[in-house]
C-alpha cells in the first residue's frame, strides 16, 4: 500500500512539475491564482476587501502576483492580477495594492524562499478560533494534515498588518511550517504552488470550525500520536496539497472558464 502511495505522489509530482519556459509557467500560475481566488470567494472565505493570496513570479523570484485591492474574488480574472517586487512597487498590471498584502507576503516570500504561494483571509472560523491564541489540536482525521505544522504569533495581534515588521515576525514564527494562527486576525498559509496554498488554507479552516464546534459541545478526545505521524505523511505533503485542489480547478474551468482571460 505505501508503495502504491509513493508511486501515485511521484506521478502527481510529474503532473505539478513547473513548466520548461517562463512564459507558460507564469501563465500557469496566474491561472491558478485566479481559480485560487474564485475559490476561496464561492467558499465565503472572503469578505469585502481584506484578505490576498500571492504567488511567486518564476523568473523574477523577488517578485510575485496578488489580487489587487478592493477587486472581488469571486469575480478575479487573470488579466486582473497584479505583480509586485519586494520594495512594493506595482511593476505590472493597473490595479491599487493592498498594504497589508505587502507587509504579510513580501516579508514571507522573502524569509521562505521555497514558499512559491501564499494565501490568507479574514475568513469567520480561522479568525475566531485565533482569538483563543492557542494551538490546533488532533481530533479529526483531517486535521492531522496539519499535524506539527501550524505555528502560532501574537506579534501585532488585532492590528492591521501594515507594518512590515509585523510581517516579518509572521514569518519568523512560521519558520519551516506550512501554516500560521496569527492571533486575533486569522490563518496564514503556504505551498509549493497556488493549489496547495489554497488548499491547506481551505482545510485549516474548516479544522478551526471542526475544533470550535466541538469544544462547544462537549470535550473532544484527541488523535494518538502515531495515528497523527501516519496522517500527516498520507496527506499532509506539498504534493498531496496540490491534489487535493484539482477538483476546484476542474469545476471552475467547466463553469467559469471566463477566469482564464
Amino acid at each position: 500500500m505505501a508503495d502504491t502511495i509513493d508511486d501515485t505522489l511521484s506521478d502527481l509530482a510529474q503532473r505539478a512539475a513547473p513548466a520548461d519556459d517562463f512564459a507558460t509557467e507564469r501563465l500557469h500560475r496566474k491561472q491558478r491564482l485566479a481559480c485560487g481566488l474564485r475559490t476561496m470567494g464561492r467558499l465565503h472565505l472572503a469578505e469585502s476587501v481584506p484578505g490576498h493570496v500571492t504567488v511567486r513570479d518564476p523568473e523574477f523570484p523577488d517578485r510575485f502576483w496578488v489580487n489587487p485591492f478592493g477587486t472581488n474574488f469571486k469575480l478575479m480574472k487573470v488579466s486582473d492580477l497584479i505583480c509586485v517586487n519586494h520594495d512594493g512597487e506595482v511593476v505590472e498590471g493597473d490595479g491599487p495594492l493592498n498594504a497589508a498584502a505587502f507587509a504579510i507576503h513580501g516579508q514571507l516570500h522573502q524569509a521562505r524562499p521555497d514558499v512559491v504561494a501564499a494565501a490568507h483571509s479574514h475568513s469567520m472560523y480561522g479568525k475566531t478560533f485565533s482569538t483563543l491564541g492557542r494551538p490546533l489540536k488532533m481530533i479529526t482525521q483531517d486535521s492531522t494534515m496539519f499535524y506539527n505544522d501550524v505555528a502560532l504569533c501574537n506579534d501585532g495581534s488585532g492590528a492591521v498588518v501594515l507594518d512590515a515588521e509585523v510581517g516579518r515576525k509572521m514569518a519568523e514564527s512560521l519558520g519551516d511550517r506550512k501554516a500560521l494562527i496569527h492571533q486575533n486576525h486569522g490563518l496564514i498559509t503556504t505551498g509549493g504552488s497556488v493549489d496547495a496554498a489554497v488548499w491547506w488554507f481551505i482545510a485549516l479552516e474548516r479544522a478551526c470550525q471542526s475544533q470550535l464546534v466541538a469544544e462547544a459541545a462537549g470535550e473532544p478526545i484527541e488523535i494518538p500520536q502515531h495515528y497523527c505521524e501516519d496522517g500527516h505523511k498520507a496527506q499532509g505533503s506539498d504534493i498531496a496539497g496540490w491534489f487535493q485542489f484539482q477538483p476546484f480547478w476542474d469545476e471552475l474551468v467547466a463553469r467559469e472558464p471566463e477566469f482564464l482571460d
